[in-house]
C-alpha cells in the first residue's frame, strides 16, 4: 500500500527565504532521484506566510525509507528544521487508490 505524510511547519519570519530555498532544493532532488516518491509538494499558507505544508506520497514503505536515508535528505533537513519557530507537526497516512 502507498504511504504518505502531511507536515505542518511554522517558520521564523526571518528564516522564510532560507527555508523556502532549502525546501525547494529538497523537492527538486526528491523528484529527480526518487521515482518511488511521486508527490513531494511544498505549500505556503495564503493566510499566514510563516506556515507551510509539505505533502508527500511514497509507492511503498521502502520508497519512504529511501527518502529518509538519502544523502541530500540528511544534508538539507537539519538546516530546514533550524528555520522552524516550533516543532513540526507530522501525520502519516495510507494512500487510497
Amino acid at each position: 500500500m502507498k504511504k504518505g505524510f502531511i507536515a505542518r511547519l511554522v517558520v521564523r519570519p526571518e528564516a522564510r527565504a532560507e527555508f523556502e530555498r532549502l525546501q525547494i532544493e529538497l523537492k527538486r532532488l526528491t523528484h529527480e532521484n526518487e521515482p518511488g516518491t511521486p508527490v513531494y509538494e511544498l505549500m505556503r499558507s495564503a493566510e499566514d506566510p510563516c506556515v507551510y505544508m509539505v505533502v508527500a506520497t511514497f509507492d511503498s514503505e521502502e520508497a519512504f525509507e529511501i527518502h529518509q536515508t538519502s544523502s541530500f535528505h540528511d544534508k538539507l533537513v537539519p538546516p530546514i528544521l533550524a528555520c522552524l519557530a516550533q516543532d513540526m507537526e507530522l501525520a502519516f497516512y495510507d494512500v487510497l487508490s
